[in-house]
Parts: structure tokens; sequence; C-alpha cells
């Protein structure tokens, strides 16, 4: 991975600066990339890069770690793909920008961790007001603009197992599924036939995608249910509180 966002960086600063031969280390990334988590780990996404690096004001590990030039500089030119054939790649695939990155990150996920017994799947909302094709506006949330991620985490240590982006109407979604079914479906697939329990929220739970499940050997479920649904009895739909 570190190779692939090193290759497009280089590539999209030497497009952009004539007769230099820009280029990025793997120390200077690893370092770009610890001051990114730091100010997470600060609280401090929010502050101006000069308080970060101030001598009276800003923690030393900013300033020990890389110079602010530098960093503002990396930030500059990082790219996660190739802009020469980003074109191309748009016509089929929405999240090209960031798709080969991030396939190999959820793969990554996959491979390194053996869930517990529960697992979660829901939607996360990343905030951001950058305008594309699948930017969503979600009123319920805090921050309401933003792009939405669908996520299956180990229910106890928070890891994200596995997630892919909603990108608004799937070309590939076969006609028998919901876009909920759908969802589950594909986020619970490496994890078929291992007798997992799956916890979902009312925009994933039905009766049809329990029998599904159930199917598939994922056959421990709960889940909160939406009462205007077909399958909901009318008793329930009529009752106001605990059933």
């Amino acid at each position: 991975m570190l190779k692939i966002v090193k290759n497009c960086t280089e590539t999209e600063a030497n497009n952009k600066l004539e007769n230099v031969d820009w280029k990025l280390s793997f120390e200077d990334l690893d370092a770009f990339i610890a001051i990114l988590y730091a100010r997470g780990a600060y609280a401090s996404s929010k502050l101006e890069l000069d308080s970060l690096w101030s001598t009276k004001w800003g923690p030393p590990f900013f300033r020990e770690t890389m110079s602010k030039n530098r960093f503002k500089e990396i930030m500059k030119f990082l790219r996660f793909d190739i802009r020469a054939t980003r074109r191309e790649r748009l016509q089929h695939d929405k999240f090209a920008l960031v798709s080969d990155i991030w396939n190999r990150f959820i793969y990554n996920c996959k491979i390194c961790y053996v869930p517990g017994e529960n697992i979660t799947v829901d939607e996360q909302l990343f905030s951001t007001k950058v305008k594309c094709r699948f930017t969503q506006y979600m009123s319920n949330k805090p921050n309401k603009f933003g792009k939405k991620f669908w996520i299956a985490v180990d229910t106890k240590s928070k890891y994200v197992l596995n997630a892919f982006p909603y990108l608004r109407k799937d070309e590939t979604r076969p006609q028998d599924q919901t876009l909920s079914e759908n969802v589950v479906l594909r986020l619970l697939e490496p994890f078929t036939k291992k007798e997992r329990n799956v916890t979902t929220g009312n925009f994933f739970t039905s009766v049809k995608l329990a029998e599904k499940l159930s199917k598939l050997n994922t056959t421990r479920r709960v889940g909160t249910m939406n009462r205007s649904r077909r399958e909901v009895p009318d008793l329930v739909k009529s009752s106001r509180g605990n059933v």
C-alpha cells in the first residue's frame, strides 16, 4: 500500500512541478502518517498547522517528526491513483480515486484478524462537504454531509472486518436482493459457514434476510425491525410501546 501511495504522490508532484525530480521516501511517508494519527490523538485535527508546530504551544512530537513545510508539501501532492488514467477508470468505478488502496486495506483487515463470535453491521458517515456523485446528506447525523460506508465490525473490539462505500445505484446488485440484503450478504461473505452472531439495525432486519443467512449457516441473528415492514404482524404495527 505504501508503495502505491509513494508512486502516485511522486507522479502527481512531478506532473505539477517543472524541472524538479520530486521524491518521497518511505521514511517521510511513515512520518507523515504518524503526524496524521497524532493530530487525531491530540484532538487537534481542526487546529491550524502553525499552532501544532509552534515552539510555544505545540507538542514537541510534530516539530521533531517532520518540518511543517515538508508536511504541507506532501499533503499538497498526496494521491492514491494516477491522474492520467483516472477518466477511463471512472467510467466503471465511481470510487476510482482511492479504490485500489481501499481494496488492499480491506483485504489486509480480513486476513490479519479472526473475529469473535459477535459481529455488528451498520452504516458510518465520514464527515466531509467535498462534493461528488455519492456525497450523502443525513439529517439524523451530527455532521450531516459525508461519505457513507457500510461496515461490519467485531462487536467487542470494534475492529473493522469488512467495509465498502455506498455509491448510490449499483448495477451489479442481483435483482432478487434489496439494498439492505445485498449490503449484509456482501459484508458477511467472508464469515459464512462460520456460525457467527450478527446484529443489525432496522434498515437491514427482515425475515427474508434472516432466511438467507440461515441457509449460509450464519444462524444466530439479532436486530431491531421497522414496524412498517410487510412481514410484521398487524398486532405489532398497531401497538405502541413494548409488545
